[in-house]
């Protein structure tokens, strides 16, 4: 390659990572205009204000609230210091300057921004634009004494400047002409700045910044995780953008970026991933007021995103004793865990003969059991939206195929199916959206003989499910979603137990509800014992003519590891705590089916270790218990393990299909599962 075409592509990448400045502010106003922050100064940097969707709000509150903490600590550990100053490497169109300035809290303070050339000057163009931004910078006026080389704005208290953060030489001298001070107490920010260079350039500036700033804090906000399913498309998003993220290779965790901080010349660093940092250095109230702006219930989505960033603090000098962070402490929220992972890995693998495609895309569906080959999946939503659809899946000869129709069943997410052996199948719960809980139920009947044959796949709208709307009597429970619905046998009868879940108004729920199923009534039934926590996208399964409970998501946002049982006695039931050694790794969205003795969770997710949930056993007998990793290795696709159904392929349970599952991944787009996956228990079993 001629040295032309090296230079046109340098400048290619750098104008695609320029853009993820424009992108990122536009977001940041969103969060503002939404009420997650207050900065009245953003909105001077873009054309138009777009409202993004929640999930894309809260991430970037929390970015914003992460170096905000930081800048405030910052401020807060060195105000008996004459001079401060804080310096801000690919700031873009950050407005932290005028932020502080209209808190009043810069005594002492002078902030360095620095930026390609060209974001710079369109920074500046954009400031002089506004006499918001530019009654902030009372001493400047961009006419009175015009500047040359890299400094944009000169200001006492804020400089602006354009220049390569690559090249050392360049920003020394331009720091130095605008007039730091190398030896005054500093803070660095970098807010996804160095992944974006060459891995060997980035630790270049990590290490001259030490060397130069002898009393220093260097805070860092970037990606991590990147070869778990989420952090595959996060990377495929940015290689579309043409900004690669290169540091994630080598430095893919929390351990490895503390390493890098200290083998070159910082005297300590602590490191948190976002989940870590949100649940315990946001109190509380300010959650609580973060989760009640706006409609949600992407909790997968949410979680996985924190996973995969992280806020890294490192200190020098004088402020070495001076941390923003702590490193996470035994009693943290989330305490950090290590699965005690067998060596023997299962494999998953697609479904023999399996169809793909939209008519089997979807996160919240549900499922059950029909008969020997025949799976029912209901409702969702996937790339064609939120529907009514129901799907069977049938096992011919030459493999499974799907057949589809469209009963009155109603848009449906999150809710249960549950098969009543010669009754039908019970269609409990779900919701539309976030604001709209179902309050109907329904029984649906299965009519195998008027299925196709086999020359007869997914598309026209077939009559085998009929759908009719139950007028149950009784004290019927709240509407509700994410619950668990499993079917008992009480006093001879039917009845469908109704656990946890979440309302429009309740985030989580604790009560237990029986529905006799032959009366359509709901019924009390005597149940002694205390019930579990408050939970919901738990897992319920039969078992001893009770049924077991695993995990879930609490009241607190953080995910659940108890096993608990719901045991039949001469009166009615008792709830029986099971104790699990080791206990295994807190997790929620999974799946679970007991087969023999052995309660066995699938997938899910979990905030307190590396990499993702395999496959969990728990022996209900013996309290035993052992994480086993899962070879996706034969699937083709980032295989997403959370908002998925599944259910056993044989009377034995060796072999489970895993229908659906994904979600949105952020802002890097949607992932769906394309069609159902296959994974052997046999070696577990």
């Amino acid at each position: 390659m001629q040295a032309c075409d090296i230079k046109k592509k340098k400048h290619g990448k750098d104008t695609a990572v320029q853009g993820t400045n424009d992108s990122s502010v536009v977001s940041k106003v969103s969060a503002a205009a939404q009420g997650y922050f207050l900065d009245n100064f953003l909105k001077s940097f873009v054309c138009k204000v777009s409202r993004r969707a929640p999930l894309i709000n809260r991430g970037y509150y929390l970015r914003w609230k992460a170096v905000d903490h930081c800048v405030k600590q910052f401020l807060r550990v060195t105000e008996g210091c004459s001079r401060r100053q804080v310096l801000s490497l690919g700031a873009g169109f950050d407005s932290l300057y005028f932020r502080l300035h209209a808190e009043g809290a810069l005594a002492g303070v002078v902030v360095f921004e620095v930026d390609f050339p060209d974001v710079a000057r369109r920074k500046a163009a954009l400031i002089n634009g506004s006499h918001h931004l530019k009654d902030s910078l009372k001493d400047w006026s961009p006419n009175s004494s015009p500047l040359t080389g890299p400094v944009t704005i000169a200001s006492d208290q804020y400089c602006l400047l354009g220049v390569d953060v690559r090249v050392e030489g360049d920003v020394e001298e331009a720091l130095s002409k605008a007039g730091l001070q190398w030896s005054a107490p500093t803070l660095l920010l970098s807010e996804v700045v160095l992944t974006y260079m060459d891995t060997q350039r980035s630790d270049a500036v990590i290490g001259w910044a030490a060397r130069l700033f002898p009393q220093s804090l260097f805070v860092m906000y970037e990606q991590i995780r990147p070869d778990d399913p989420f952090g595959r498309v996060m990377q495929d998003h940015f290689l579309k953008l043409n900004s690669a993220l290169n540091a994630i290779r080598l430095y893919p965790n929390t351990a490895a970026h503390r390493h890098r901080f200290m083998d070159r010349s910082w005297e300590c660093c602590a490191c948190l991933d976002m989940n870590q940092f949100y649940l315990d250095q946001v109190t509380e109230n300010e959650r609580c007021r973060i989760e009640n702006l706006e409609p949600f219930d992407e909790f997968e989505e949410w979680h996985q995103k924190c996973s995969h960033y992280f806020l890294l603090t490192a200190s020098k000098g004088s402020l070495t004793s001076r941390a923003l962070v702590h490193p996470l402490s035994a009693g943290s929220s989330v305490p950090c865990m290590s699965p005690a992972v067998n060596r023997q890995t299962l494999r998953a693998t697609p479904l023999p003969g399996g169809p793909r495609g939209p008519c089997l895309e979807g996160i919240g569906m549900a499922s059950a059991v029909l008969g020997p080959g025949a799976i029912l999946l209901s409702g969702g939503s996937g790339r064609a939206g939120r529907g009514g659809v129901a799907r069977l899946l049938i096992k011919d000869p030459a493999g499974w195929r799907c057949v589809s129709m469209e009963p009155q069943t109603g848009v449906r997410m999150y809710h249960t199916v549950t098969a009543v052996p010669g009754w039908g199948v019970i269609a409990f719960g779900g919701r539309t959206s976030p604001l709209n809980p179902i309050r109907s139920i329904l029984r649906m009947t299965f009519d195998p003989s008027s299925l196709p044959d086999s020359s007869v796949t997914d598309g026209p709208t077939l009559e085998w499910l009929s759908v009719k709307e139950l007028a149950c009597t009784g004290n019927a429970p709240q509407p509700r979603w994410r619950h668990t619905a499993t079917l008992l046998r009480y006093d001879g009868q039917n009845f469908l137990f109704v656990f946890g879940g979440r309302t429009e108004v309740e985030p989580v729920l604790g009560d237990g509800h029986f529905l006799c199923v032959e009366d359509q009534r709901w019924e009390t039934v005597p149940v002694e014992g205390d019930p579990p926590e408050a939970r919901h996208s738990h897992s319920a399964c039969v078992y001893d003519g009770g049924v077991v409970i695993f995990g879930g998501l609490s009241g607190g946002g953080v995910p659940l590891g108890d096993t608990v049982s719901l045991r039949p006695t001469a009166a009615g039931f008792c709830w029986v705590r099971l104790p699990a050694h080791p206990s295994p790794v807190p997790r929620y969205s999974h799946s679970a089916h007991v087969i023999g003795h052995k309660l066995v969770l699938v997938g899910g997710v979990w905030l307190q270790a590396e990499d993702v949930p395999g496959i969990a056993v728990i022996d209900l007998t013996t309290g035993g218990s052992v994480e086993y990793s899962l070879d996706t290795s034969p699937v083709p696709w980032p295989l997403m393990l959370h908002s998925f159904c599944s259910e056993p392929l044989d009377e034995e349970g060796t072999a489970i299909a895993v229908m659906g599952g994904g979600g949105n991944c952020f802002s890097f787009g949607t992932h769906l599962n394309p069609q159902p996956v296959t994974l052997d228990l046999r070696p577990v079993l």
